[in-house]
């Protein structure tokens, strides 16, 4: 099942997150994290998104428009609309404030500076672990096989070795694009949803995972790829880890 907002609100990067309004609505299931500072950012949402901004979008809007962006959100069916509170606005404007309230729309406010990429980190490392899709149970035997036989290291750094080199921040960036990539089967436009980032973001990372990773659009390639990643998330990934500190 995929988390609730209430839930999400518990993960340590989250810790000062304050609900002013839609209490009743925290337990709805949040199925993705967007940044997003356009007015208009109801039409890329599907349905179950938390967005999170500055407000420096909401400065520019008089009390109707305000009113009207809240409706927008909540009529696209997102969860929640979370503001940090530090450099634009010191409190929730009126308006703002007055129609979540009228349309259930959950508001968290921050009122010390956040990390937009960690809470983002957080709360999608959580939805994926609990309604990503789960790898094809006809594929646990050879993740066993690996493990018995002590090979899960060697097998995760033949697999994706180059990548494995890279500092800890772009190695997981890429690591992060490289499943979403797999998981869409390459849609350039559902993993730029799935990572909130821009499509164009996506093909610049994808270039740099191609420079790295021979062959990756044949169809064994992905296999492995599938494997590795999964081993990355497992008890391997963290020897691995360990072997690298030390």
């Amino acid at each position: 099942m995929l988390p609730t907002l209430a839930e999400l609100l518990t993960l340590p990067a989250f810790a000062g997150a304050e609900v002013v309004s839609g209490h009743a609505h925290l337990t709805q299931p949040v199925t993705w994290v967007h940044v997003s500072e356009v007015a208009d950012a109801a039409r890329f949402l599907t349905g179950g998104e938390l967005l999170l901004s500055t407000g420096s979008l909401l400065t520019r809007m008089n009390d109707g428009e305000l009113e009207g962006f809240v409706a927008s959100l909540a009529q696209r069916g997102a969860h929640g609309l979370a503001l940090e509170l530090v450099q634009v606005f010191r409190d929730v404007p009126p308006a703002l404030l007055g129609a979540s309230r009228l349309h259930g729309l959950p508001l968290i406010v921050f009122r010390q500076e956040v990390s937009f990429a960690a809470l983002t980190r957080a709360a999608h490392a959580r939805i994926l672990n609990h309604g990503g899709p789960a790898l094809d149970p006809s594929l646990a035997p050879l993740l066993d096989a690996l493990a018995e036989t002590g090979r899960s290291v060697a097998f995760l750094r033949a697999q994706l070795g180059p990548l494995l080199n890279l500092p800890a921040r772009p190695r997981s960036t890429l690591l992060g694009t490289l499943d979403a990539l797999l998981t869409t089967n390459f849609n350039m436009a559902e993993t730029a949803r799935r990572l909130g980032v821009r499509r164009q973001t996506v093909y610049y990372r994808l270039e740099q995972l191609r420079a790295m990773l021979p062959d990756l659009d044949e169809p064994r390639r992905q296999l492995g790829l599938h494997l590795a990643l999964e081993l990355t998330r497992s008890e391997a990934g963290e020897a691995l880890s360990a072997a690298e500190r030390t």
